[in-house]
C-alpha cells in the first residue's frame, strides 16, 4: 500500500493500473469486513432474544465465567474468586468495561479480534505474493465461516488467540523478531498450546543459511551411506545463531515476567488455574478425545497418572517430527503443529478446531487438492462430528449410557483426521510457487 501513494510525474499507464488495482483490493476487503462484522453482530443481537426466550442459552457458558471475573477485579478483589477462571487475569481486566459501560463489550471484542484475524490472514497471504483474488478466497474462509462467526458472537476467547497466533507468524515472515518473539509470549501467556510451535519457530530463524533439508538429512543418517559431512551439515542447521538466540530471550523473558507480576499480586492459584490445571486436568467427561474412554475407566487407578504420561508421548514425537520437516514453511508447521496436538490430546473439544482452522486460509494458495477432493474431506470432517454428536446427546441429555458408541465415534474422528493431515501434507506444493490459479487472477 506504502507504494500506491507514491505517485510521481514519471509515473506510466502501467503503474496507474497497478495502483487502481491495489486500491479497489482494499476497497473490497473494506466491504467483506463490513459484512463478516454485521453478520457477527446481527448474531449477538439474535442470541440476546434466545438468551432471555429459551431454556437453551446463546451466550457460551464461559462468557459468565469472564463477566464475573471482571467484576471482581473491578472491586479490587483476585478473579480466581470466580471458580472455573482458569485464564490469564488479562481476560477479566480487558473485560472490565463489561461492568461499567455494557454486558455486550466484551462480545464486541472478541468479534473484533475475530475479523481482525480474517485481515491478517489477508495482509500474510499479499505479503507472501499471493494474487488479490487468492488472498480475498483465502480470507473468507475464515470471515464467513459460521463456525468462527458463532463462536466469537456467543463470547468466546478464542478469536484472540487467533489474532495473537496469526500476528506472530506474520512478524516473523517479515523478519521482526523482537516483536514476534513479544507476541509469541502474549500467546502462550494467554493460551498455553502455542507452545508446541517453540522448535518449528526455532529452527524457521535463519533456516536459510546453511540449512540441510531435514527431511533428506534423517533419511541420508539412516543408511549405511551416510557421509559424515551430512552429519555436520545437519547438526550444523540446529545451532543457535543471534536471531535464534534473540527470540528466545525476549519470548522467555517476557513470559517470565509476565508470570511474576500476576504471581506477585494473585499467588499460587495464578500459577495452577493458568498454567499447571490444563496440564495435570483429570477431565474424564466425554470428548472427541481417541483416550478418554480410556482415561475414563481408569480413572481411579493407580496407574492413572502414568497413562496420562504416555498420552504426551505420540504429541510430542509428531511434534519434533513436523518442525524438523516443514519448519521451512511456517504457516504450514504451525497448522500441523496444532492440528495433531488437537487430534492426540486427551482432551479435545469443538473450540479447539478454531486453533488451526485459522491456519487453514494461508494453506490454501499451495494446495492442490481438487474441488471434490475437498468437498469430500469437508464433508467426512463434519459426518464424523454428527457420528459423535448424536450418542453424545443421548448421554448427555436422555440419561442413556452411550459411551462405547462415543468411543467408537471418537476413534472414527481421529482416523478421518489422520487422512486429512495426510492429503494435505501430499497435496501440498512445497516448492514456493504459487498455484496456477493464482496466477491466472
Amino acid at each position: 500500500m506504502r507504494d500506491t501513494w507514491q505517485v510521481t510525474g514519471s509515473m506510466g499507464k502501467g503503474d496507474h493500473q497497478v495502483s487502481k488495482h491495489i486500491i479497489m483490493e482494499a476497497s473490497n476487503m473494506k466491504t467483506w469486513y463490513a459484512v463478516a462484522t454485521g453478520l457477527r453482530l446481527a448474531l449477538v443481537l439474535y442470541g440476546e432474544w434466545q438468551d432471555h426466550t429459551m431454556a437453551v442459552k446463546f451466550t457460551d457458558v464461559d462468557y459468565y465465567v469472564f463477566n464475573d471475573a471482571a467484576k471482581f477485579v473491578t472491586m479490587g478483589q483476585s478473579p480466581y474468586n470466580r471458580a472455573t477462571f482458569r485464564y490469564t487475569p488479562l481476560l477479566a481486566w480487558a473485560l472490565t468495561p463489561n461492568i461499567f459501560l455494557h454486558p455486550f463489550f466484551g462480545k464486541l471484542l472478541f468479534i473484533l479480534f475475530d475479523v481482525l484475524s480474517g485481515s491478517l490472514i489477508f495482509t500474510i497471504l499479499k505479503n507472501n505474493g499471493c494474487s488479490g483474488t487468492t488472498s480475498t478466497m483465502s480470507s473468507l474462509l475464515w470471515l464467513l465461516n459460521p463456525l468462527p462467526m458463532v463462536v466469537s458472537s456467543r463470547g468466546n476467547a478464542e478469536s484472540v488467540m487467533a489474532y495473537l497466533v496469526l500476528q506472530t507468524i506474520s512478524l516473523l515472515q517479515r523478519r521482526k523478531t523482537v516483536l514476534a518473539a513479544l507476541m509469541y509470549a502474549l500467546a502462550v501467556h494467554v493460551k498455553i498450546y502455542p507452545v508446541t510451535y517453540a522448535l518449528a519457530v526455532y529452527l524457521y530463524l535463519d533456516h536459510e543459511e546453511g540449512t540441510l533439508d531435514p527431511k533428506t538429512s534423517v533419511k541420508e543418517m539412516v543408511t549405511k551411506k551416510t557421509d559424515s559431512s551430512v552429519v555436520v551439515r545437519f547438526l550444523w542447521s540446529l545451532r543457535p545463531t543471534w536471531n535464534r538466540i534473540k527470540f528466545g530471550l525476549v519470548a522467555g523473558v517476557t513470559l517470565v515476567l509476565l508470570t511474576a507480576v500476576f504471581y506477585v499480586k494473585y499467588g499460587w492459584i495464578f500459577l495452577y488455574e493458568t498454567y499447571l490445571y490444563h496440564i495435570v486436568r483429570k477431565d474424564i467427561r466425554h470428548n472427541f478425545s481417541p483416550y478418554f474412554y480410556m482415561l475414563y475407566l481408569t480413572a481411579g487407578d493407580e496407574t492413572s497418572f502414568f497413562i496420562k504420561f504416555l498420552t504426551f508421548c505420540p504429541q510430542i514425537l509428531l511434534l519434533v517430527a513436523i518442525a524438523l520437516r516443514f519448519h521451512k514453511d511456517l504457516p504450514l508447521s504451525c497448522f500441523l503443529c496444532t492440528f495433531t496436538f488437537v487430534m492426540l490430546n486427551k482432551v479435545c473439544t469443538s473450540q479447539y478446531f478454531l486453533w488451526y482452522l485459522c491456519l487453514l486460509p494461508l494453506l490454501v494458495p499451495r494446495l492442490t487438492l481438487t474441488w471434490w477432493r475437498t468437498a469430500v474431506l469437508s464433508m467426512l470432517w463434519f459426518l464424523a462430528q454428527g457420528l459423535w454428536l448424536l450418542p453424545a446427546y443421548y448421554l448427555e441429555f436422555e440419561g442413556q449410557n452411550t459411551f462405547i458408541y462415543i468411543w467408537l465415534a471418537g476413534l472414527f474422528f481421529f482416523t478421518v483426521n489422520v487422512f486429512i493431515v495426510f492429503t494435505i501434507i501430499l497435496h501440498y506444493d512445497y516448492k514456493g510457487g504459487h498455484l496456477t490459479s493464482s496466477k491466472a487472477d
